[in-house]
């Protein structure tokens, strides 16, 4: 089969108005003739789902770093749209909470309406890929394990970007994450348990999938809290490299309804990438 062309594009705010653009070099130029700097446009998310899925683990050194075992087959979690950020965007860590941990994946997005598909059938679903930071506000662990939806789902913990490419081998891709310049994260395509296709033809079984959704794939190992002032970059091989800041949110989480952010051993191993042995002995908050 002969290798599909591989091209870049972004959704950009241009006049005031969310255009799509192709990548040219350093150029991003749009269907009337348009053209704006890579470096002076003002990014919107790739595209517009209507759900984002994220499989709780896939990377194999997640799994060690966890201590634990895969299940049989993918479990997932939902992030709400309203969660959705882009490249360069803020990220938001709520006052009264302190367990903000990044992670790095790829992020799949559909093409067409999908529907009962095997995994040899998916990759004719898929529109392309781009890179998602599946941010995780721990502080509330203990009281949304099961559904993760304020952990993974507050408003801005979903960035993706810069750009959807197209044409893109997910095999054999070094993913890495950066803090403050720093690599945090280092792993490859190769080590998940289940590829792009498989998690598309699973979540596609029972759930229909329209253009524009997205699946986040699953983070290596070494997600570590960040505190505003932080920049974070993941840089996945083909895909560019999303960037986004860390921000102080001065509203405190209301403390009149709902479940309180706690700092339990649960909340702190699980920031700490699930260091069980050594509770209580731990790295001094930044």
């Amino acid at each position: 089969m002969p290798q599909k062309e591989t091209v870049e594009y972004r959704r950009i705010l241009l006049d005031g108005a969310a255009v799509q653009v192709r990548r040219e070099g350093d150029e991003l130029v749009g269907a009337d003739g348009r053209v704006v700097g890579v470096d002076d446009a003002v990014h919107l998310p790739p595209c517009v789902p209507t759900k984002i899925i994220a499989v709780h683990l896939n990377h194999r050194s997640r799994v060690e770093e966890f201590m634990t075992s895969l299940p049989p087959a993918p479990t997932y979690f939902h992030k709400p749209t309203s969660a959705l950020n882009a490249h360069k965007g803020a990220i938001v860590r709520p006052e009264r909470c302190e367990y903000l941990n990044y992670e790095g994946e790829v992020a799949i997005v559909i093409g067409r309406t999908t529907r009962n598909i095997s995994p040899d059938e998916a990759g004719d679903h898929i529109a392309g890929y781009t890179i998602g930071n599946d941010y995780g506000l721990h502080d509330f662990r203990d009281t949304d394990a099961g559904s993760m939806l304020r952990v993974k789902g507050s408003d801005t913990l979903c960035p993706l970007g810069p750009g959807l490419v197209t044409g893109w081998d997910f095999h054999g891709k070094r993913l890495r994450t950066y803090v403050n310049g720093e690599v945090v994260q280092d792993g490859s395509t190769d080590e998940m348990e289940w590829d792009m296709h498989y998690l598309v033809a699973d979540i596609a079984r029972t759930i229909t999938l329209y253009p524009g959704d997205v699946l986040l794939s699953g983070t290596p190992a070494n997600s570590r809290p960040v505190r505003p002032g932080d920049v974070v970059e993941v840089e996945v091989e083909g895909l560019g490299r999303l960037t986004n800041h860390i921000v102080h949110g001065p509203v405190p989480i209301r403390d009149d309804c709902g479940a309180q952010p706690t700092e339990s051993e649960e909340v702190i191993s699980t920031a700490f990438g699930g260091d069980w042995e050594f509770r209580g002995i731990r790295p001094p908050k930044r």
